[in-house]
């Protein structure tokens, strides 16, 4: 997917795990399918999963995890990665990596959501936990700023897709996003990446969240775009409601997930098919509910 990653597979993984876990040295190790794009991941044994980033750029990522997930963790609702584990660069990786445990749920389908209203429910529980954590010394969100700041890369994203998008609409729809006032408040604590690859489900219930590499304190209003990625429509607006989003904070969040997808379908649209998917998803979602 990208020009400078890695490709990795179990040998010398297994071979990380013995020079710095021996204790784990004899568990089987197994690439996981994943659309991620900055992270590798492997089964180890029956309850702990193997990550490593797959380029230099998700290396910051990989080290907020490490600080402040054992910090976050216990104030959120549902289970989220616990690090068990910290690698260093060996055996000609050349990066820091992490072991968790392994936690219980499967991604959900865009489009085949079980019991959306329960699942609307528990993620703006989340997103509210989260929210409520004490923003001092948080690191800032990765997507938390203005929305004026993705102004350039989205409009270069659209030029790019050409015929592939109507053009006119997503930029109207961009356009009017950008005037929506910016956040009033403080920063406060956002996943970031709320997407559907980053939720876990079980038994129609959200059982954990994953990946907080983009995590940090911002505008609240990024950690809405699981309403176009994920929700359908005919809950967008019981999970607005239950998360308190106002009409300028649901306008940044439409324009995030929109910005987001617009700018991952072009490079994405070979290397990734499950995220570009999602990308069309989204555009398609928030087109028709302008009408």
């Amino acid at each position: 997917m990208h020009a400078d990653e890695l490709d990795l597979d179990a040998p010398p993984v297994q071979r990380l795990i013995a020079r710095r876990f021996p204790e784990w040295a004899a568990l089987p190790v197994r690439r996981l399918p994943s659309s991620g794009t900055e992270n590798a991941m492997f089964r180890l044994g029956a309850d702990l999963l193997v990550r490593l980033p797959r380029r230099p750029g998700a290396v910051p990522d990989l080290r907020r995890e490490q600080r402040w997930l054992p910090r976050l963790g216990p104030l959120l609702p549902v289970a989220v990665p616990e690090p068990v584990g910290t690698g260093e660069p060996d055996e000609g990786y050349p990066w820091p990596w992490s072991v968790h445990r392994r936690l219980p749920g499967r991604n959900p389908v865009t489009g085949a959501v079980r019991e959306p209203e329960r699942l609307a429910e528990d993620l703006a529980g989340f997103v509210r936990a989260l929210r409520g954590i004490d923003p001092q010394d948080g690191p800032p969100d990765y997507r938390g700023g203005p929305l004026q700041d993705r102004d350039e890369p989205t409009r270069a994203a659209v030029a790019e897709l050409g015929a592939r998008v109507d053009r006119g609409a997503v930029t109207a729809l961009w356009e009017e996003s950008l005037r929506a006032p910016e956040h009033p408040g403080p920063p406060v604590w956002a996943h970031g990446d709320l997407s559907p690859g980053n939720v876990l489900v079980d038994e129609g219930r959200l059982s954990a969240v994953i990946d907080f590499g983009c995590a940090g304190v911002g505008d609240p209003a990024v950690d809405l775009i699981v309403a176009w990625n994920l929700l359908p429509a005919s809950v967008r607006d019981a999970f607005r409601k239950a998360v308190g989003a106002d009409e300028a904070q649901w306008a940044r969040g439409r324009g995030w997930a929109l910005s987001i997808s617009l700018i991952q379908l072009p490079y994405y649209w070979d290397t990734n098919p499950a995220l570009a998917e999602n990308s069309r998803h989204v555009i398609a979602e928030i087109l028709a509910e302008a009408g």
